[in-house]
């Protein structure tokens, strides 16, 4: 009998077409009758009765056509209870979006629009009606999207003036109170071919006078060029070709013009008469610096001395300042007439004051700057502050510096990434301009006192050797070693701001005119 019973069970694990009798009741059966508890009593007492009632009924009419809904009941059974959940998706797991930001209304509108009720099916009442009610609830729709990320921000209000605009403004403002910058053109106005310039560091061959001519001294020649007229004179020529020209320097008020030679000889010119003057001997060897302080005449020597010369008397020579060991390359007077400084090959800057070495033989200079790590050529006072001194080294150095003679102290130093060959201060504006040499070959514009690049004038194939500034200042020339003189219109004045202020100040005269009567 055991055998028998062995086999019963094998047989009926094995067919499938049998209900299970017994094991756990399916999950979907549970929720059945937990929502029928007719039939969940029933249940209870034989789970197999359930299982063969459903399947005698499928079997009592095999004839029979099953409906559609029947054959969805026995396949998702539980799905005729319109609160059941169906096993295959239980409840919290469906991910419902944010749609705060959608326009339901306007999209039901524009979908109705397109697919719906078209405007074709209306009557013209109902379209119009539909059509201005839309336009009074939403606006003009034909720009409008279902989903926006964000609206425009409203305009403000006639006569509004905010202060933060700038924070969300993203286009220009017409009303913008940004300070226009002046335009300075990057190209020369004028290019001057100066053939047989020496090309030497420690020479000062260019000088723009008061009368608007520039005096060129190339090689063994000095030329004299008319910017008012355009005209080119030759004033001298050496009469040895070993011998040149190495400085030349402008009285300030007239057409004297002073030349220091490679013979260690100062001449002076009469323009005017294309006379010369004098010839005055008392340096040893070239002079390649010199420098105007009314009637005398200060001049640099190779050796490192520097002369005094008063050009009234005959003995001229009536100074000497000893404190450079090497060439003198740079000198100038201040506007004021109270220093003298000199840069020399020495790396040094010495300040003098104007009475020291008038018939001395031994004098001390005021001050003594040795920050420079290389030759200073570069000098020039400010003309607005006379005690201000600009100082420039070559390519060791590369260093613009700024001195207070008052005090004996630096102000400011600058890294100009350039050997510095000239100096010049603007005339009309707080700027100074510096001509390089290796490796840019450059001129810069320098805002002062911040030292921040205005401006980079670039054109020179070879270095800057030196610069010389129109009477005006407005213009600024600059002599390269690639045979150039180029004209640079970079200090050009506010035609509006000049005629104001020549306004106030005839006012000014009028006003003391009147006080002295």
């Amino acid at each position: 009998m055991a055998n028998f019973n062995l086999e019963n069970e094998l047989s009926k694990a094995l067919s499938l077409d049998v209900p299970l009798s017994k094991g756990p009741i399916p999950r979907w059966q549970r929720k059945a009758m937990e929502k029928s508890p007719d039939l969940s009593m029933s249940s209870c007492g034989n789970n197999s009765t359930l299982m063969n009632l459903s399947v005698n009924k499928s079997v009592s009419k095999p004839n029979a056509s099953p409906k559609k809904d029947d054959w969805v009941k026995r396949l998702t059974p539980g799905r005729n209870n319109s609160t059941s959940k169906s096993p295959l998706h239980p409840q919290g797991d469906r991910f419902i979006p944010n749609r705060s930001a959608m326009q339901f209304e306007l999209g039901h509108y524009m979908l109705s629009k397109n697919g719906g009720e078209g405007e074709e099916n209306l009557s013209p009442k109902s379209s119009h009606y539909k059509k201005t009610m839309s336009e009074n609830l939403n606006g003009d729709i034909s720009n409008f999207r279902i989903l926006a990320y964000q609206n425009k921000a409203p305009q403000a209000p006639t006569g509004h003036a905010n202060g933060l605009k700038v924070l969300y403004s993203s286009s220009k403002n017409p009303g913008s109170t940004k300070k226009a910058t002046r335009h300075i053109p990057q190209t020369p106005d004028r290019i001057l071919d100066a053939p047989e310039i020496l090309d030497d560091y420690y020479l000062n061959l260019i000088d723009w006078s008061s009368l608007n001519i520039l005096a060129v001294a190339l090689c063994g020649t000095v030329f004299l060029w008319n910017a008012s007229s355009g005209e080119i004179q030759q004033l001298l020529d050496m009469p040895s070709q070993d011998e040149y020209v190495s400085s030349v320097s402008w009285l300030p008020e007239g057409n004297i013009l002073a030349i220091g030679t490679s013979s260690a000889e100062v001449q002076l010119w009469d323009v005017s008469a294309e006379k010369k003057i004098r010839t005055m001997k008392s340096h040893t060897s070239r002079v390649p610096s010199l420098s105007w302080n009314t009637y005398i005449l200060s001049s640099g020597s190779r050796i490192g001395t520097i002369h005094h010369h008063d050009v009234r008397v005959a003995e001229h020579h009536v100074g000497t300042l000893e404190n450079h060991s090497q060439e003198v390359c740079g000198l100038r007077w201040s506007l004021d007439g109270r220093y003298l400084a000199s840069g020399g090959n020495d790396n040094l800057v010495n300040v003098w004051q104007s009475e020291i070495g008038l018939g001395q033989t031994e004098a001390a200079p005021l001050h003594t700057f040795n920050e420079h790590q290389a030759a200073v050529k570069a000098l020039a006072w400010c003309p607005w502050q006379p005690n201000i001194l600009a100082s420039g080294g070559g390519t060791a150095d590369r260093h613009i510096r700024f001195w207070n003679c008052n005090l004996g102290s630096c102000l400011n130093s600058i890294d100009a990434k350039s050997q510095v060959c000239s100096i010049l201060w603007s005339k009309e504006y707080k700027e100074i301009i510096s001509g390089h040499g290796f490796a840019n070959n450059e001129l810069i514009i320098w805002k002062y006192p911040s030292m921040t690049k205005v401006c980079e004038l670039i054109g020179h194939k070879s270095r800057v050797l030196n610069l010389a500034m129109s009477p005006d200042g407005a213009t600024v020339v600059s002599a390269g070693a690639d045979e150039t003189l180029r004209l640079w219109n970079c200090f050009a004045y506010d035609p509006k701001k000049k005629k104001v202020s020549s306004e106030i100040t005839s006012h000014r005269s009028d006003i003391m005119r009147s006080r002295i009567r």
